[in-house]
């Protein structure tokens, strides 16, 4: 694109529509701090949505245009080129039109090309296509972790330099104030317990607690699972804790309870693209256990424990070591708390949007 007088951008709305997960969670906190930099008059970026989108989320900061009258995968191909005429795009949400110039795609993770059992196979077959385009095209590529990169790299045959890093932020869960009416909903209040969210996708590995979940149900400490499923996506089974106490989808502000009153935060999944909750958790001064796998070991650095997330006896055994020594537990508290910060949401716009009018020069 050539130079302009004007900065002109519009960001891809679809995640409004859409039930939130981590994806839609990085696109709504991305457009919050893109929103708040400081932007010549005329400048400050629109968002485009569809026509079906029934609510648009306070605090979002920017114009919201709705615009077309298709939906879903349709509207984003369609419609979204038309709507968003000269402007550079910004996709944040793994998905972008083929035939647009000059727009940018954050890719989040290869997880359809890694770990394909998790997902329908109409899922995958269309990410695959979709994103294998993508790469092809004149479109920045971005995504959230180096990791990522050297996995989207090698799944989607490209050079990682072809690909740009811009990594998430975790305030968003510290800024909000605590639900403590969930721990008294669930008879949590002053108890130990230890917290887990994610999924029914396989890669979630929610399974590999159950030994954990045996073991601290004879101390008498709940294991909290908190997350939902989106059975359209993902398939499979996965063999559930049976003795975990489930809480459902949950409010950031309940969430955020969960976190600061948690014993320690346990994430056992076998792949992951960056591990939001993990620094959720940090932020939220909440000992965090791992998997010991790239993407986590990249973005929690020492600041957590590292667990084999095959082995369910070691999960376990590091987790009841760690209840059983307060020291321990208060030093992750301080490295999550230093780890926490340097990770915003303010330094991931910053990014995005150099990346942005670089492309635009």
């Amino acid at each position: 694109m050539k130079t302009q007088n004007r900065v002109r951008i519009a960001i891809n709305g679809r995640y409004l529509s859409q039930i939130q997960s981590g994806v839609q969670r990085f696109a709504g906190e991305l457009t919050r701090a893109i929103a708040k930099l400081d932007w010549q008059a005329g400048e400050q970026p629109i968002l485009l949505s569809p026509h079906t989108t029934s609510t648009t989320p306070d605090g979002l900061g920017l114009t919201v245009v709705h615009c077309g009258r298709l939906k879903g995968q349709a509207w984003e191909q369609f419609d979204l080129p038309r709507c968003s005429q000269d402007r550079f795009l910004i996709n944040p949400g793994n998905t972008a039109p083929v035939f647009r110039r000059h727009q940018l795609v954050v890719l989040h993770d290869a997880a359809v090309f890694s770990q394909p059992e998790g997902y329908s196979w109409k899922f995958r077959v269309w990410y695959k296509i979709l994103q294998t385009i993508l790469c092809h095209t004149t479109a920045r590529i971005v995504t959230v972790s180096e990791f990522s990169r050297q996995e989207l790299s090698k799944h989607l045959k490209v050079s990682p330099e072809r690909i740009e890093v811009v990594p998430e932020g975790c305030e968003h869960i510290s800024r909000v104030a605590p639900d403590t009416s969930i721990l008294q909903r669930h008879n949590l209040v002053g108890r130990p317990f230890v917290l887990a969210v994610g999924n029914l996708a396989r890669h979630k590995n929610l399974g590999a607690l159950n030994v954990l979940s045996q073991d601290l149900q004879q101390r008498g400490v709940p294991l909290v699972i908190s997350g939902g499923v989106d059975k359209g996506v993902f398939s499979g089974k996965t063999n559930l804790p049976r003795s975990a106490l489930y809480t459902g989808r949950v409010t950031d502000e309940e969430l955020h309870a969960l976190y600061a009153a948690a014993s320690c935060f346990v994430f056992p999944s076998h792949y992951e693209g960056f591990g939001l909750p993990a620094i959720e958790a940090m932020a939220c001064h909440c000992p965090v256990v791992a998997a010991d796998i790239p993407a986590l070991r990249e973005v929690c650095a020492d600041a957590a424990l590292y667990v084999d997330p095959c082995n369910p006896q070691s999960i376990s055994h590091v987790i009841c070591s760690l209840l059983d020594d307060p020291q321990l537990a208060a030093s992750l508290r301080d490295k999550g708390d230093k780890r926490a910060q340097y990770f915003t949401w303010d330094k991931a716009a910053r990014m995005l949007i150099a990346i942005a009018k670089d492309d635009m020069k």
